[in-house]
């Protein structure tokens, strides 16, 4: 174990990490980066296929996001927007997402992380229901596999076990409703029927639960971190059509989908999502700065205005959740998406991406292929005898061999590489997956 290991054994410690073994192995201490490739303190360099945590779109080498942050830091390196205070770049900002946002947004609130902007729109929600009498109508439906963030209530939302073992979540006032993937293997009807039959369960579950008591349903365009699950067709038509029958607010994550991810700028566009809520994070800076959004419509707004009016105040705000670093960041972060036509490109190397994600379907040894725009997952098949998402993670150490930063997700390998990947980087990616692929066969046979 290297020096740097061992005091990051001593001293620091880790999310979404068995601590145990870390002491043992040590993690992957890595010192600098260049484009769509980080680089560990021995010199050895890997493709990062996750953009980090989904969210570094631009790559490490964009000296704009720099530069930017740089005159920020030389004019108002820091300030908020308590107290009727404010900033030129909040406005800016401001104004550019609820002008591009799909649904008729009209105010944006900002945060610090994803996680903070779904806690923030669920007490947008609330202050609502409170302001037009309905105390009763609280309940948040989120999915099953959804991941919406790590925080008491945002975690309570994440329809995934590891975010609630130990932690006594979810707490209650969340409902959950189906998973929203069928198998290809293992279907016998088509993708409408299927969504037919969501769609009915949902119907269920609120009349059971009663409409008067539900406040709003919460959900990804595609389910990310929980294994990238597109929805079936006609899914969210149906969906919305049930809430909007039982006047039941729809609040969209697009903390992995927003900015360009699946073509569009946002994935409500490819889907035909009418967020009452909107919740942004990761590529609004390129994962340059912590940053998240919260984007509402005006007939939130005005309810939620008069009640401050009533109150006093709207009591709830973060130090740094309007910090105009950040908030420079993704000024800029929007500029080169636009100037630099990030989205026709993204728009042109999908079909590419998509080709090379489904070569991998014909292997024995996997069991499911999904992709949408530069968004895809690849499931293995675990071998009898060992337990779910074990053979994932045992990819992702041998992707390390293979100059590869991997993500397991579930039984699946998640792939979200920098949306500036160019189609040769594309195919080196994919080569040494599959030599990792490889690899894994000849040690799992």
């Amino acid at each position: 174990m290297s020096q740097l290991a061992e005091r990051d054994v001593k001293s620091l410690f880790h999310g979404q990490t068995d601590a145990r073994k870390l002491e043992a192995t040590g993690p992957l201490v890595c010192v600098r980066a260049e484009g769509i490739n980080v680089f560990d303190e021995h010199g050895n360099g890997y493709i990062d296929t996750l953009a980090s945590m989904w969210n570094v779109a631009l790559g490490y080498s964009e000296q704009r996001l720099i530069e930017g942050a740089k005159r920020q830091l030389e004019t108002l390196p820091a300030f908020h927007s308590y107290y009727n205070r404010s900033h030129p770049p909040a406005i800016d900002l401001a104004e550019r997402l609820t002008a591009m946002a799909p649904g008729g947004m009209s105010k944006a609130y900002f945060t610090n992380s994803g996680s903070e902007a779904n806690e923030t729109a669920v007490k947008i929600v609330r202050f609502y229901n409170n302001a037009l009498g309905r105390p009763e109508k609280k309940k948040i439906i989120a999915r099953q596999q959804a991941y919406h963030g790590a925080g008491i209530f945002s975690g309570s939302l994440t329809g995934l076990k590891a975010i609630h073992e130990g932690f006594d979540l979810p707490s209650p006032g969340v409902l959950r409703t189906a998973f929203p993937y069928q198998y290809p293997a293992q279907s016998n009807i088509s993708e409408e029927e299927f969504a037919t039959s969501l769609a009915e369960l949902l119907e269920s579950l609120i009349l059971s639960e009663g409409p008067d008591t539900i406040a709003a349903f919460i959900g990804e365009p595609i389910l990310g971190s929980g294994g990238v699950y597109p929805p079936p067709a006609t899914y969210w038509e149906k969906v919305q059509a049930v809430l909007r029958k039982y006047d039941i607010l729809l609040i969209v994550d697009e903390v992995i989908t927003g900015f360009g991810r699946t073509g569009p700028m946002f994935g409500s566009e490819l889907y035909g999502l009418r967020p009452d809520l909107l919740v942004l994070s990761k590529q609004i800076t390129s994962g340059y700065a912590a940053l998240g959004a919260v984007l509402f419509t005006d007939e939130i707004y005005q309810v939620v205005a008069d009640y401050t009016s009533k109150l006093g105040t709207f009591g709830h705000a973060f130090t740094s959740g309007c910090h105009p670093v950040p908030i420079a960041i993704a000024l800029e972060t929007l500029d080169i998406i636009e100037e630099r036509k990030i989205l026709e490109h993204v728009q042109s190397i999908a079909p590419h991406f998509e080709e090379r994600v489904r070569r991998f379907s014909t292997r024995g040894d996997v069991v499911d292929v999904r992709c949408v725009g530069l968004l895809a997952a690849i499931e293995l098949r675990h071998p009898e005898g060992i337990g779910p998402g074990v053979i994932s993670k045992k990819a992702v150490d041998i992707g390390t061999r293979h100059g590869l930063l991997l993500r397991a997700s579930g039984n699946s390998i998640a792939i979200c590489p920098p949306l500036i990947i160019t189609t040769s980087e594309l195919d080196t990616m994919f080569d040494r997956l599959e030599a990792t692929f490889d690899e894994l066969a000849s040690e799992t046979t």
